[in-house]
């Protein structure tokens, strides 16, 4: 029983193998969130950048390998984990089930629609999937969570790379676009905080565009997107489910059976559930959101060092073209659903 415990020595030679490549990929990390507070650009767009641009100095270096890699995936998948204490059933209830059914709807009409434009442009399912959830639920969060359990392939950190930028990109356009949208529409304050929520991608954002208008507007945006948010923990579920009843699950690339329910999954739904419950003092809950933001900002600086900067750049325009016309029509259809209730 005692030799089934990681011994004092290999513990040591497993942390000797992994803290360069983590502390290069910590270090971007810091040098992101300094510049991001400094000159207002997204943390996540300025980790993904800093990885990209590292790339040619760590490249075939395999003292440094081991740790990027270990950011990549089990650093990604924890701050995924942690990323459920965000929700607040109490938050939620405030703007009533009609937001709840606006979100659900909206989820499945862009991944219905996802898989219909991307079969129409030629793109593969794996993308439908990826972009479609990012776009509809929490952008670049959603992104690192579905590519996580979705089969691997050569292209895989490609697809994410792409996704992370693409959906930050866009929310960033969205926040300063939105709101205008909005006001020229002549949306009210709780219908101009249903369209900022339930569109743009990533909460940063969401919070940008709506503390711009006012604290209201702000506010209640800001719920609307948690609501999305705590939306990730069903769909990965329902996603890991279909893919290993279906027989597409990680078993292609690993030839491993995989779990029915992958454990950042299962530790996402424990923290928003304990969340929900008001059993995790705000101390915690607010620790727990700030280390979440700091793993997921690392391992987007791994998963950039990890990608083909090439492949990147000679992504097909057909993607970007599936990604601009999801989150118009999410757009699309939010403020359809808005003028028709």
């Amino acid at each position: 029983m005692i030799n089934s415990f990681p011994s004092y020595t290999s513990l040591k030679t497993k942390t000797l193998m992994l803290w360069p490549g983590m502390l290069i990929c910590g270090l971007a990390a810091i040098a992101a969130q300094f510049l991001s507070i400094h000159y207002g650009a997204p943390a996540m767009l300025l980790a993904l950048l800093l990885g990209l641009a590292l790339q040619g100095a760590t490249a075939g270096a395999d003292q440094v390998s081991a740790g990027i890699a270990f950011s990549s995936t089990t650093l990604l998948r924890l701050g995924v984990g942690l990323l459920g204490a965000r929700v607040s059933v109490d938050a939620i209830m405030v703007i009533g089930l009609g937001a709840v059914w606006l979100v659900i709807a909206s989820i499945i009409s862009i991944m219905l629609i996802s898989f219909c434009l991307s079969w129409l442009l030629g793109r593969g399912w794996r993308l439908a999937i990826l972009t479609g959830g990012a776009v509809s639920i929490c952008g670049a969060s959603a992104a690192i969570a579905i590519a996580s359990i979705l089969p691997q392939n050569e292209q895989s950190d490609r697809n994410l790379s792409f996704t992370v930028f693409s959906v930050t990109l866009l929310s960033t356009v969205a926040m300063i676009v939105y709101p205008i949208i909005g006001q020229a529409l002549g949306l009210d304050d709780k219908d101009l905080a249903l369209f900022l929520g339930g569109t743009i991608h990533d909460v940063a954002q969401v919070v940008g565009a709506g503390f711009s208008v006012s604290d209201e507007v702000g506010e209640g945006s800001t719920t609307v997107k948690l609501l999305r948010v705590s939306m990730l923990a069903p769909f990965v579920i329902l996603l890991s489910l279909s893919l290993v009843v279906l027989g597409a699950s990680n078993k292609e690339s690993t030839g491993k059976k995989p779990a029915l329910l992958p454990w950042f999954v299962v530790m996402f739904a424990i923290m928003m559930t304990l969340s929900a419950l008001n059993v995790l003092p705000a101390l915690l809950q607010q620790a727990f959101w700030q280390i979440s933001s700091w793993l997921l900002l690392v391992a987007i600086v791994g998963v950039g060092l990890k990608t083909d900067l090439k492949g990147l750049l000679d992504m097909p325009s057909k993607a970007a073209l599936l990604i601009a016309l999801q989150t118009v029509l999410l757009a699309g259809f939010v403020l359809s659903w808005i003028a028709i209730r």
